[in-house]
């Protein structure tokens, strides 16, 4: 894979035509076809993989993904040090306070995604949550007990519901229907750069500057500041909807129904099966830690080789996930991370024995994070696809919420290693379940394109019939 990158690349992007594909929108627009998810018109592609293009606009909002993950996981790095070691909380107040990083985003999710339906306006209601996440960096400075602490990481991960489906929707109207997958790897893989860029940092100030949490927390701020503005400046305001009827003038109207197709469903309680035994990555790495007895400065390193092996595995991912369905590679990813929560629970320790758990959970995030928003943006008509993908993230995030918090309880009544042990026993009984939800439960091998890329009349059809599995839907035809 080669990256071809420059501060020219985000200029044309802030120079993206609001329509997209005007004469697609023309020619198929008397049977209800969308276009909106093909190759914008007038971008010059920025990234090659193998022969695939990847939008300007997905690379410039993966550069502010970019700097935004160099600020949150900065920080998150050194917050389980930071809360049971400085601060002097107990495990079960960290899994407290880990579960609301997880899943207080959940609150304004589907708000976010509704408003960035309605409106029309994703960007907007993006930027709004990249803001605020950038102002709770500022009270990271001076929170130091239970109470300020949890404010303020309500705040950061409310930021972070607001803006996660709107960008999402956006890559998703930046991107052809057949690459969609490898769009999200992408904008996943430069946004994992930052991830990995973030704990290194930490590491560094840290090795420097010995409990030097509050310079990270500052650094972490000018990173949050800096992505803020380059989503302002190179960003271009697209609107899918109006995009989408450029063809006959009338932007498809959001309707709430858009949201119950049985495929959406079946997503929707796969992710809430697998989200309730995904706890913190914070919990993994305290395991470690503590069997390694690795020093306090070493564990922002832990964070930097899971993103490495996410950075290394996104669009590899991404691609297999266009080439034999998104609904595979997702739970092929839960199996690596039951191959995760195995290896830490064996009673051996070892740099080998660590750097597989680390590589396997960089493995899970590859296979599950983007997919996921590609799997929900499937699912859904472009004048809900913020929604759909909102719907899939809000699950996710409250069904962790509470596996952060039973596991911190779990830990705390009966160890680490028997609670680890406890988690993968459910997570290998809960993913042949899953598969079978989501491959279909009578085994069919049919499967279409996502509703935007098929005729009104057809969508309809469908939607009254037996709905077909996920597992093909990631191979949709390029547009022509």
């Amino acid at each position: 894979m080669t990256v071809y990158l420059s501060f020219s690349d985000l200029r044309k992007a802030k120079q993206q035509p609001d329509a997209e594909t005007e004469t697609e929108g023309a020619a198929d627009g008397a049977d209800g076809a969308d276009t909106s998810a093909g190759a914008p018109g007038g971008i010059s592609p920025t990234v090659r993989v193998a022969s695939a293009r990847v939008s300007s606009v997905v690379i410039a909002l993966g550069i502010v993904s970019m700097f935004t993950d160099i600020s949150s996981e900065a920080t998150a790095a050194i917050l389980p040090l930071y809360i049971t070691g400085v601060i002097g909380l107990s495990t079960v107040a960290y899994g407290f306070i880990d579960g609301l990083y997880q899943g207080v985003s959940a609150i304004v999710r589907i708000a976010a995604g509704y408003a960035a339906d309605r409106g029309d306006q994703p960007k907007w209601v993006a930027m709004f949550g990249y803001g605020i996440s950038a102002i709770a960096r500022v009270g990271l400075l001076f929170a130091s007990g239970f109470a300020a602490l949890t404010a303020v990481v309500v705040v950061d991960r409310l930021g972070k519901g607001a803006r996660t489906a709107p960008r999402d929707a956006l890559i998703a109207a930046s991107s052809e229907p057949s690459s969609l997958g490898r769009s999200f790897g992408v904008h996943r893989m430069l946004d994992t750069v930052g991830a990995a860029v973030g704990p290194l940092l930490a590491f560094v100030i840290l090795l420097f500057i010995p409990d030097g949490y509050t310079t990270v927390f500052v650094v972490s701020l000018a990173f949050a500041v800096l992505g803020v503005i380059v989503l302002g400046i190179f960003v271009p305001n697209k609107r899918p909807r109006a995009e989408r009827a450029a063809g006959d003038g009338r932007p498809a109207p959001f309707r709430w129904k858009h949201l119950g197709d049985p495929r959406l469903t079946r997503l929707l309680l796969v992710a809430a099966l697998f989200g309730s035994v995904t706890i913190g990555d914070g919990f993994v790495y305290l395991v470690l830690q503590s069997r390694g007895a690795f020093a306090a400065e070493w564990f922002p390193l832990f964070y930097v080789g899971t993103n490495i092996a996410f950075l290394a595995l996104a669009v590899p991912f991404g691609r297999l996930s266009d080439r034999f369905g998104s609904a595979r590679i997702f739970v092929i990813g839960h199996v690596a991370l039951l191959g995760t929560y195995v290896l830490a629970a064996i009673p051996v320790s070892g740099a080998l024995i660590t750097i597989a758990c680390l590589v396997l959970l960089g493995a899970f995030y590859a296979a599950t994070d983007g997919i996921l928003a590609a799997l929900a943006s499937q699912c859904t008509p472009v004048a809900a696809r913020a929604s759909g993908i909102a719907a899939a993230q809000t699950v996710v995030a409250v069904t962790r919420l509470i596996a952060s918090v039973g596991f911190g309880l779990l830990w705390y009544t009966i160890g680490r290693t028997e609670a680890v042990m406890v988690v993968a026993v459910i997570l290998a009984v809960l993913i042949p379940i899953a598969a079978w939800l989501l491959l279909g439960a009578k085994g069919r091998s049919t499967g279409g394109p996502p509703h935007d890329d098929v005729p009104a009349a057809v969508v309809a059809a469908d939607a009254t019939s037996d709905s077909p599995p996920l597992h093909d839907e990631g191979r949709a035809e390029p547009a022509e």
